[in-house]
Formats: structure tokens, C-alpha cells, sequence
């Protein structure tokens, strides 16, 4: 019985969970089938409920957050603290430099290669993560789109500089009015990807998009959406940059800008540096910056939201704290 499997007691108002030795067993046995996949917005909770998740399942932590990958912001990035990282194994964590641009081909190998190794010493493999162009990859994988040389890749990004968002769209359509037309005039980086992709084959992106994905990662997923009350989440957004600042996010930031790095790669776009390059650069005071970065924090989270409403299909959704039923469930469609 699935309800005698899991436990619990009361312990200074915290919940402490105990899998009994058959449950865990019963996990062991499945767990080249299966593994745990916990996606939500950041700033919900979702790193340390895969760390109470972890203690409870005798597992280990995969990243699936894009601005994580990299080793040089971890303030910023809220990665997982030194303590949670030391006491349950986390890979894919801090393993790129900055000055590359990572790609969903690239994490999934990185992720599979994690599983592989935490499924050899008999764990339980805990994918979490935001970034919702990885969690689909994990699950359906990718179509075998080419990569683009770098020369290309800067004439398009050149190309978009000068005429805009708006007319190199309209350029795209010409080649690709599928792409185009569910592309926004601001999304500069898949906008730039789809012309970078025919300009180099002469084949448009819809069409490669077409071909059959290959490289999900092997098991069933066993889904967990982590989606707080929106005041709430707010709420911890807010309050937590304002903890980034106390704790020297405004040195990393300044540490990573005076890298001189290309201003278009993904992590010089990460949440709150550019508000605290305008620090810098005497633009904004330290207030104006930190109103900035909730904002566009906050805007961040809710396009997160929406991903995983329409796109993250699962049978549990958790707006609270680990709890027992939620073992329960999860034992449950680990069997």
C-alpha cells in the first residue's frame, strides 16, 4: 500500500518525511524507468524541494536552468548554496564559462551524461529547473538542426542590430513565415537563430523542426509543477534580490562586466545585471536598479507561468511545502 510506505512526525513545526526500506527498495527497482522532473518559476522553491526530494529518494540533482550552467554568476543566478551542494550531489551546475553560448543540444548532453552516472551508483536522478526549451528537450528531444558558424551567426546579429526587431522579422517571413509568424519582433535570439539556420543551409528552421527529435533522456518522467500563489512568489522574488545585494551581487556583476564580454551572449542578459551595469555606469542609483531587477524578475516569472500552464503537462502541482501526500503521489507513479 502506497500509504504505508511513507511516514511522518513533527519535529520543531517542520515536516520530516521517512520512505520505509521496502518503498526505497521498490524506488531502486524502478529507477531506470523513472525519474523525478521538478520545474517552476524562480524564486519558487523548487531547488530546495528537490534537495528534501533527494534526502527522501536516496538521490542526486540535475540543472535545467539555462543562466545556472554558468560558473560566473551563482549570486545572481540563486544557485543551489555551497551547504545544499556538499550534503546532496548537484551536477550541471557552474561547468560553462561565460563567454560561450550554451545550447539546448549541449545541456542534454551534459544532463544525460549526469543520469547515466547517478542511474550507475543506484540513485535517483532529480531534474529541476525553469527553462522550459530543456525540460521539453529532457522529455520529447530535439530535432536535428545544424549548428551555425559563428561568422553567420554575427552577420545576423549585426543584421538585427540595424534594422531592428520588427523588419528582420519581416526579412525571416520571407523565408520562413511559420517561424516568423510565432515569433514576437523582441525575441532577438530565436529570431537570429531561424535566419542564422537558413542563411547557413538554405533550409528553413520550420523545416528541420519537422524531422523526428531524438536525445529525450531515457525513463519516464515522473512531473512536478512548483507554482506558489502569484502574491507569494512576487513576494519571494522581491525579497530575495534584496538578499542577492546584501550577499555581493552588485561585485559579481562588476566582475563579469569588466570581463568585457560580447553584450549579446545569454548570461550578460541574466536577471539584474543589466540593472547593476547601470549602477555602474552611473545610470540608475542602487534603488532604481533594484526596482529594475524585481520588475523584470517578476515579468520573467510569469512568462515562466505561462510556459508551464500550456506546456508542462502533470499530475502533481505543488504550491506549498514538501508534504506526505506529495511522497505518496510520487511513490505511487514511480511504481
Amino acid at each position: 500500500m502506497v500509504h504505508s510506505a511513507v511516514t511522518s512526525r513533527q519535529i520543531g513545526g517542520i515536516l520530516e518525511l521517512n520512505v520505509s526500506k521496502a518503498a526505497q527498495n521498490a524506488l531502486k527497482n524502478g529507477m531506470h524507468a523513472s525519474y523525478i522532473m521538478i520545474a517552476g518559476p524562480t524564486a519558487s522553491g523548487k531547488s530546495q524541494l528537490a534537495v528534501d526530494l533527494a534526502c527522501q529518494l536516496d538521490g542526486e540533482v540535475i540543472n535545467a536552468d539555462s543562466m545556472q550552467l554558468y560558473a560566473d554568476l551563482s549570486i545572481l543566478t540563486a544557485r543551489p548554496s555551497n551547504a545544499d551542494m556538499q550534503d546532496i550531489p548537484h551536477h550541471v551546475y557552474g561547468v560553462l564559462d561565460g563567454g560561450h553560448r550554451a545550447s539546448v543540444a549541449a545541456w542534454l548532453k551534459l544532463a544525460a551524461t549526469a543520469m547515466s552516472a547517478i542511474r550507475a551508483r543506484g540513485k535517483m536522478p532529480i531534474i529541476i529547473g525553469g527553462t522550459g526549451m530543456y525540460l521539453d528537450a529532457a522529455v520529447n528531444g530535439i530535432a536535428p538542426i545544424p549548428d551555425v558558424p559563428a561568422n553567420t551567426h554575427e552577420d545576423c546579429m549585426a543584421l538585427f542590430d540595424a534594422i531592428g526587431g520588427a523588419a528582420f522579422r519581416q526579412k525571416l517571413a520571407l523565408h520562413d513565415p511559420l517561424v516568423a509568424s510565432r515569433l514576437a519582433d523582441g525575441d532577438r535570439q530565436r529570431l537570429i537563430r531561424a535566419m542564422g539556420v537558413f542563411n547557413a543551409t538554405g533550409i528553413v528552421l520550420s523545416q528541420f523542426q519537422k524531422a523526428e527529435h531524438k536525445g529525450a533522456l531515457i525513463g519516464r518522467p515522473v512531473k512536478i509543477a512548483m507554482l506558489p500563489p502569484r502574491d507569494v512568489l512576487y513576494a519571494r522574488i522581491d525579497a530575495r534580490f534584496d538578499v542577492m545585494l546584501e550577499q555581493g551581487a552588485m561585485d559579481e556583476a562588476k566582475q563579469l562586466i569588466n570581463r568585457q564580454l560580447d553584450p549579446s551572449l545569454p548570461l550578460m542578459k541574466a536577471l539584474g545585471v543589466t540593472a547593476l551595469k547601470a549602477v555602474l555606469d552611473q545610470k540608475m542609483t542602487i534603488d532604481q536598479a533594484a526596482y529594475t531587477a524585481k520588475r523584470d524578475s517578476r515579468h520573467y516569472a510569469k512568462r515562466q507561468m505561462t510556459w508551464l500552464r500550456n506546456n508542462y503537462n502533470t499530475k502533481i502541482t505543488l504550491n506549498t511545502k514538501l508534504s506526505e501526500s506529495l511522497m505518496q503521489s510520487i511513490f505511487s507513479l514511480i511504481r
